[in-house]
């Protein structure tokens, strides 16, 4: 399954995120694929469909191309003549498959951390706890014979993550069938520069890999998870980021820049942990409460609020680049009408990450 934009040449990151629902005949949803955003890429190849034996599977893939569709020819051995080919792109060599019992996050941190060294990035240290959370989610997927960021009993890898204790402030997840060895996942993941960011971004300190093989196929399903531990230093580095690139969109459309008000700030975090513990993404809260609502209780007395909210994007670009390319979000941003601003983050639920901006006009009421 290939998408790419109607106009030819394209980005594909000047539009929304593609997204791979499949269905029973009945017309219930069985898995939901939502690939990375991409940059650059013209052409992306999101799944495909196969026959294993009598069962047919659908393997998510989420592989841009930025030479189009002669990037997706030449990687089915199809020669385009009237292109330069692309830089090669080293394949994993073949290995035997590892023993089931083998230590997955070891095997992987092994390589992952030369690579780093190289790179001159600190080490990732293995955490038990996310190595428990990948287990099991590799556990989920085996069982079920498909990749999804949620098992059909509902649970999410970030939930599983939140349940062990561990308190991360981001996480990047790798969900990948396919490699039989630890080393053949981290190969893989490093031959394309969007899938590997993770194995080499410095704020990583915890990993876990989890391995699991599927009975009826025989496939190998993984979770690789690469966390920043939570701090209250790092919350405000992230906070102070969403803002600054806020302000970039301003200053570009010929606006002042927002000031950052205590009580905005208070009542946004306030917002994205309540939606992270009471598992809902809505700008109305379970009894009703609404933006102002929340801002009054944070003492604040803005003549008038608004309010962004986001649930799933990893980082601070992400998640301002999707409010830009939504009509409403960006009107917020983009609103000569205010002036202060307040962010909020929480990592957990769901979706994994849940933002919000709450923005006033400081005229005092």
């Amino acid at each position: 399954m290939v998408v790419s934009p109607a106009e030819p040449g394209a980005a594909l990151s000047t539009l929304p995120a593609p997204a791979l629902s499949v269905a029973r005949a009945d017309g219930g949803l069985v898995t939901r694929f939502t690939p990375r955003r991409t940059g650059r890429e013209t052409v992306l190849l999101l799944a495909e469909v196969y026959r294993r034996g009598a069962r047919w599977k659908v393997r998510a893939l989420g592989q841009g191309y930025a030479d189009g569709l002669a990037g997706v020819a030449r990687d089915f051995g199809v020669d385009v003549l009237d292109e330069a080919p692309p830089p090669p792109v080293p394949a994993p060599a073949p290995s035997a498959p590892s023993d089931a019992g083998a230590d997955a996050t070891g095997e992987a941190l092994a390589r992952v951390n030369t690579l780093r060294s190289r790179a001159g990035a600190r080490p990732v240290a293995p955490d038990a706890r996310l190595t428990s959370a990948a287990g099991a989610h590799a556990a989920a997927m085996a069982a079920q014979e498909r990749l999804g960021g949620q098992a059909p009993e509902g649970v999410s890898v970030h939930q599983r993550v939140a349940r062990t204790g561990y308190v991360c402030l981001t996480i990047a997840e790798h969900l990948v069938s396919g490699p039989r060895t630890a080393g053949e996942l981290v190969e893989y993941c490093r031959a394309d520069a969007a899938r590997g960011g993770p194995l080499f971004d410095a704020s990583v300190a915890h990993a876990g890999v989890g391995r699991a093989v599927g009975a009826a196929s025989g496939d190998v399903y993984w979770t690789a998870l690469w966390a920043a531990p939570f701090s209250a230093t790092g919350l405000a580095r992230l906070v102070a980021e969403v803002v600054a690139l806020t302000n970039a969109e301003r200053s570009a459309a010929g606006l002042r820049p927002l000031a950052v008000d205590p009580g905005l700030a208070m009542a946004a975090q306030a917002h994205s942990a309540d939606m992270v513990a009471r598992d809902f993404h809505a700008h109305t809260t379970p009894e009703g409460r609404q933006p102002w609502d929340r801002a009054a209780a944070a003492g604040c007395r803005h003549r008038g609020i608004g309010e962004n909210i986001a649930c799933g994007q990893r980082g601070a670009a992400d998640v301002v680049h999707g409010w830009m390319n939504s009509p409403g979000h960006r009107a917020n941003i983009l609103s000569p009408g205010f002036d202060e601003i307040g962010v909020g983050y929480t990592k957990g639920s769901l979706a994994g990450t849940y933002w919000t901006q709450l923005f006033g006009t400081a005229g005092r009421r």
